[in-house]
């Protein structure tokens, strides 16, 4: 082989090396960058768990709340399984002596608790319930003016004639001294003024649904879950006991009703007082059927 080919095969040899090196640079490089599919995925946040609640609830009181309270006591121990809520009866008069005491974890009222208790007690307003005039289905009168009803419980009027039905003696049906409804009535219908000492006396809202029923010219008051086809219900000047009715003021008979603690509440207490009062509860179409209606509906 002569010196020129021979040093033009040298020449060859050196550029393909050349030409390998770079190759294999490139293909280097390119494998350092990760593609799309390998970068790295952001990882997907995961809810915290549900605190979990258990323990014991114990509320008394106001028997015109008892079945809003007791509702929600049921669906409150179906999510939380290892809470244990009892509900009692009363009045709200005791329900707050109870909760001051400390009787009862939560007082329930119909009514703002005495000035006694303000500097132990706090308020939780949970609802709007209406209160009805009912009578025993013999009595033929539908509507009763604020006048007409507070001079029948006053005992001025003692007779269904005079206003308007047959001839027949009216039998009143009252609630005891510590009754919420007692006082709601005396202080909306009566305007601060007194009961008339006949009558008879029940000890709740259910006993005095089932007396006027049973009664004969028989008027009581309870709130809204206890008017059944049993009894019949009256207008108030002319108004039914409609949540619109409420709204615009035409209906006057309703009370707020108050849930008490003694200090602010804690745990399952705390967090029974949260889902009584959350708007998936307090306006379900469970809760409104009932009588109850949100406590924002009026103001107060």
């Amino acid at each position: 082989m002569s010196k020129k080919w021979w040093s033009l095969t040298i020449v060859f040899v050196l550029v393909m090396g050349l030409l390998a090196g770079c190759g294999e640079k490139k293909e280097g490089a390119a494998s350092t960058a990760p593609s799309a599919s390998e970068a790295p995925s952001a990882a997907a946040s995961e809810s915290p768990a549900a605190e979990k609640v258990e323990g014991s609830v114990t509320a008394s009181g106001s028997t015109a709340l008892q079945p809003l309270v007791t509702l929600a006591g049921d669906k409150f121990m179906g999510i939380h399984s290892e809470v244990d809520v009892k509900v009692t009866g009363g009045g709200s008069g005791t329900g707050v002596k109870n909760v001051a005491g400390g009787v009862s974890d939560i007082g329930n009222s119909d009514v703002t608790a005495d000035d006694q208790y303000k500097d132990q007690l706090v308020d939780h307003v949970v609802a709007v319930a209406p209160f009805v005039l009912i009578v025993s289905k013999d009595v033929t009168v539908d509507d009763l003016t604020k006048q007409q009803a507070a001079d029948i419980f006053s005992g001025k009027i003692t007779n269904w004639k005079e206003v308007g039905g047959e001839d027949k003696a009216i039998n009143l049906i009252h609630r005891q001294e510590s009754s919420g409804s007692r006082k709601l009535v005396k202080k909306i219908i009566l305007d601060g003024g007194e009961f008339a000492t006949g009558g008879v006396t029940q000890e709740s809202s259910k006993t005095v649904a089932q007396a006027v029923s049973q009664g004969t010219g028989a008027i009581g008051y309870v709130d809204a879950p206890y008017v059944s086809d049993q009894v019949k219900g009256l207008k108030l000047d002319g108004a039914e006991y409609t949540k619109e009715n409420i709204a615009s003021g035409k209906y006057i008979l309703y009370g707020i009703e108050h849930m008490y603690t003694k200090g602010e509440p804690q745990g399952a207490v705390k967090a029974f007082l949260e889902y009584i009062m959350s708007k998936d509860f307090i306006e379900s179409a469970e809760v409104e059927k009932m009588g109850f209606l949100p406590a924002d509906l009026v103001k107060q």
